[in-house]
């Protein structure tokens, strides 16, 4: 149980380290934390395969391959998350139908063409 805690708590340290050397702010924060958790293990993964996951010490190798995977796994996925930002189709949620007319009640926008059929 405590291992599942310590994975989501050094994921969501290691998604957000990830997120500011990589300066990508448009990745959303619970994105930021799937990141790092998905980084933290393959990180752990690569460190194993190449001998270096149990050192004497702090494991800082282990520690800068989780960061360097989550860091890359952020630039990957930052341009998709912009891209749903920016209004205009594609993305999810609030801004989904942002640009299209539809989603907004008071928008001046919206296509009134049917209005005028009597």
């Amino acid at each position: 149980m405590f291992q599942i805690l310590w994975i989501v708590i050094g994921g969501a340290i290691i998604g957000l380290i990830a997120r500011a050397l990589m300066r990508r702010g448009g990745v959303p924060l619970w994105a930021t934390v799937c990141l790092g958790i998905l980084g933290a293990l393959i990180g752990n993964v690569i460190a194993g395969a190449i001998g270096v996951r149990h050192t004497g010490g702090v494991d800082w190798i282990r520690h800068i391959l989780q960061i360097g995977v989550a860091c890359a796994l952020v630039a990957l996925v930052g341009p998709f998350a912009m891209r749903g930002r920016r209004g205009g189709g594609g993305g999810t949620g609030p801004n989904m139908f942002a640009g299209s007319g539809r989603g907004h009640k008071y928008s001046r926008d919206r296509d009134r063409s049917h209005s005028d059929m009597r």
